[in-house]
This record gives C-alpha cells, structure tokens and sequence, in this order.
C-alpha cells in the first residue's frame, strides 16, 4: 500500500547553507508520528517544504501516490493536507465557534459570499459545533479565543485544521508554552481523533512525545538519523548522545 504522505531525497538549501539533506519519508494513513531533535534540525524546515510553504531546493514530495511538489499551499490543503503552527494563528476577538466555522465556510467554498459571521451559516455552524463537541470545547463555544487559557487555544487551532476534513494532520509544538496539566487535554484529544487520519507532530516535550508516537523521526543537521519506535529510540545510544541526554540536562 502507497504511504499518504511521502518524501524522497528531499534537500533544501539558502545559499551555502544546507538545512535538509536527502529525506526520505514515509507517512502511513492512520499513523501516529512524532518528529523529534534539537535545535536547528532542519525539522520546521522540513514540514514547511510538506505544506509548500518554501520549495525544496530538489527532491519530491508526494500525496495519495501523487507528485506534488510544485503544489501551491492552498492547493495541498484542499488535498487533504492540515497544518497547526507553533503560534497560534487565531482571530483572538472572534468567539471559537466563529474562528472554526470560518475555516469549514473555507473548504465549503462559501467563504467569499459571507455578509454575517460564518456561524450564522445553519450547516456551517452545525458541523462546527459538532466539530467542538468532539473536542471538549462546546462550553467554550461562544467565548471569545483570547479570553481562553492557552492550551484551549491550542485545541481551537486543532478543531479549525480538522474542519479542513485533513488525511494528514501537521502539528507544530502543540503542546509548546501549554502547562503540564493542559497539555494531558491536548494528548486526549489527539487520541479522540478519526483513526484514519494521519498525525505527525514535531515536539520538545518527550513526556508528549512518548505517549503520543506510534513511530518516533529523529533529525539532526538536517537528516534522518534514525527512525523506529517509542522503545527503539528510548533504548538507541545515537538518540541519547545528540539528543535525549540534552533534554535531561534541560
């Protein structure tokens, strides 16, 4: 069966420097994937060469068995390809259902001809709700984003790149600058998440991490060090040296 998301000797260069070198990746439909190393990896490089955000300097990119890498960003999304950012991107004095409602009137394609706010929309605000309820956020759904603490921002950015109808979920950090205790909500609603979509999170936190991952990627200057899962990375010394053993000295 064709991996959902594939790369093959992926590169990108800015200048003289080479930040991503000769990625080979492959992301099953369904898979739990977490993308880990330390600063400067190339790891935020390489998932914004996935979404198109900057070209690889060569190599491909394919979708659902498709090449994609001259793809155009809007275009892979409507693919089926989401994406959450390590800040948060919310329209802070929108209410959430708003915020997710706009995003599902975007893929609808009725975004163009809003004259009242999405939620008005009776199918729009429907499935936005039904979106929040699976979140745990129906309480919150006519509260403003910025009155909300930051970890339930983070699941209001998630609900808005699941009303996008993804099969590959990106998430940058979600649990960055989210308190320990927040952070459990996330990973539950990671885990309530459709099974046949496929997740892939870069993260810092190895507590995450660990009880995330299905399959662990692990980058250092630019390339795939090694790749196996929870337990094979615990146990591989190559982690601990360039790696794990910084994070417990952090």
């Amino acid at each position: 069966m064709s991996p959902v998301l594939e790369t093959r000797r992926l590169c990108k260069k800015f200048g003289a420097l080479t930040v991503a070198e000769n990625i080979d990746f492959r992301l099953e439909a369904g898979e739990r994937r977490a993308l880990i190393g330390p600063n400067g990896a190339g790891k935020t490089t390489f998932v914004n060469m996935l979404t198109g955000r900057i070209a690889p300097s060569s190599g491909r990119i394919f979708f659902g068995g498709d090449d994609i890498t001259g793809l155009a960003q809007a275009g892979r999304v409507k693919r089926g390809l989401g994406r959450t950012f390590q800040i948060n991107t919310l329209f802070r004095d929108l209410t959430v259902l708003d915020n997710v409602a706009l995003g599902i009137a975007e893929r609808r394609g009725v975004a163009g001809r809003l004259w009242r706010p999405a939620s008005a929309y009776d199918e729009v605000r429907v499935e936005s709700e039904v979106l929040l309820a699976a979140l745990d956020l129906a309480v919150d759904a006519g509260s403003r984003v910025l009155d909300l603490p930051y970890g339930k921002q983070r699941l209001v950015e998630i609900a808005i790149a699941l009303g996008l109808k993804p099969k590959v979920l990106l998430l940058d950090e979600p649990a960055a600058g989210v308190p320990s205790l927040e952070s459990g909500r996330i990973l539950q609603a990671l885990d309530s998440l459709p099974g046949d979509i496929a997740i892939l999170i870069i993260e810092h936190d190895m507590d995450v991490v660990f009880r995330f991952a299905h399959r662990i990627t692990v980058m250092v200057q630019g390339e795939v060090l090694v790749e196996g899962s929870p337990d094979e990375i615990a146990g591989d010394r190559r982690v601990h040296q360039v790696y794990l053993g910084e994070q417990r000295r952090d």
